[in-house]
């Protein structure tokens, strides 16, 4: 594959949170959990930057030791990165959350799917 087909390392429409009152924000908000991940999402009010998409990430002590919820946190930030330019809502705040033995050891394509999924659903009434 040469460099032109190749996806950013870092997607340009997609912004990390930072702040914990993003995340408790998303987590009030509407939110669909899969076998490999939980997805939080929130439409982000007109004044904050609308042009880009937000994503964070968390895996609680459930999911392991810090090997294993690094392991689980570099899986979903690289689906997201695969995923959300092409189906995320600018305007909109995602979070994506590790599951406890499953993010880690889930299939890539099923992790993929997961959060299609997720984000389907979360977006099937906002139109």
């Amino acid at each position: 594959m040469d460099a032109g087909n190749t996806p950013p390392a870092v997607s340009v429409c997609l912004e990390v949170l930072t702040r914990r009152a993003d995340f408790i924000a998303a987590s009030k908000a509407r939110w669909k959990g899969t076998k490999g991940l939980t997805l939080q999402a929130r439409k982000r009010q007109g004044d904050e930057a609308p042009e880009v998409i937000r994503v964070g990430f968390t895996c609680s002590k459930k999911v392991g030791n810090a090997v294993a919820r690094n392991r689980a946190k570099r899986r979903l930030r690289e689906v997201a990165r695969l995923v959300l330019p092409g189906l995320g809502r600018p305007g909109w705040d995602y979070v994506l959350i590790g599951r406890k033995d499953v993010t880690a050891s889930r299939g890539f394509s099923d992790l993929q799917g997961d959060l299609i999924y997720a984000l389907k659903h979360v977006h099937q009434d906002t139109r």
